[in-house]
């Protein structure tokens, strides 16, 4: 009883601490969203979170034209999302091998590949803007595309080759005793079970192509072509100035097509692997 008696209190202070610690780091992710919220119905909102006195949209008028969010939300959505399906497609054909054929060359590949993701971007742009200015790719959205999509492939390739490891090869050896050959084995029995972790890999890309703001400030140099993540930078005036109640409205549309790809993905894929019952022992 004596034990128990004292073990109570500590608990209590335990749980007690834990909850503080909790509303605190709640309250440091809260402040930062309520600041955009309440800001981007302020006209004279500042870096301050505070109430507006005269709500009201002018800022979402303001912001909402073709020129300033418009198009660079379409250049996002059309540069993320071809980044997204070549990185899908491109790591599905390299893991294929690496799960499927053991080699002592596995391992090292895939450390490699490993050590290439670490490379910060800004350390390679320098080369990489000389090789677009010696194939003239300067200002070609495609190329942008292709470029973010090879940045973030050893990433996915590891995602994706785990993912693949979960896949049962009895699936496969089935459809090979039926005539399949392996590119078809793996079109019609592996992908299709794939679908939610490939899902999980086009969002990782889609959403680190969509907040990249300096690859396509680097080599997009034509507003027409340049994406939101760096259309954003216009509300920065000079000697420090910034438009708060156009940033914050910015940043809230910025992020609808984000929170859109993320509900599509978890209603319309599910979350787990559709494994049960595939393989009979």
């Amino acid at each position: 009883m004596t034990v128990t008696s004292m073990a109570s209190p500590r608990r209590s202070a335990g749980r007690l601490w834990a909850n503080v610690t909790l509303v605190v780091v709640g309250a440091v992710f809260t402040l930062p969203l309520a600041w955009v919220v309440l800001a981007s119905i302020d006209p004279a909102a500042s870096y301050q979170v505070k109430l507006p006195t005269q709500p009201t949209f002018d800022n979402f008028t303001a912001v909402l034209t073709p020129s300033l969010t418009l198009i660079p939300l379409l250049n996002s959505l059309l540069l993320s999302t071809g980044a997204g399906v070549v990185t899908v497609v491109l790591s599905v054909l390299a893991a294929y091998p690496l799960s499927r054929y053991r080699s002592r060359l596995n391992g090292p590949f895939l450390y490699g590949i490993l050590f290439a993701s670490c490379l910060p971007i800004t350390a390679i742009m320098v080369p990489v803007y000389s090789l677009f200015v010696q194939l003239r790719l300067i200002n070609q959205p495609w190329a942008v595309a292709l470029f973010l999509a090879a940045s973030s492939l050893p990433m996915a390739l590891w995602m994706t080759k785990n993912f693949m490891d979960s896949v049962p090869t009895s699936l496969e050896e089935a459809a090979w005793v039926d005539g399949a050959s392996a590119m078809k084995a793996l079109a019609t029995i592996v992908v299709p079970l794939m679908r939610p972790a490939l899902s999980v890999v086009f969002v990782f890309v889609f959403l680190q192509a969509w907040g990249n703001f300096f690859v396509p400030f680097v080599l997009l140099y034509s507003p027409e072509w340049q994406p939101a993540a760096v259309s954003i930078y216009s509300f920065f005036g000079q000697y420090g100035t910034v438009a708060y109640g156009r940033l914050a409205a910015y940043s809230l549309l910025y992020s609808v097509p984000v929170l859109g790809l993320y509900l599509l993905v978890t209603r319309g894929l599910g979350g787990t692997f559709a494994l049960s019952g595939a393989v009979k022992g």
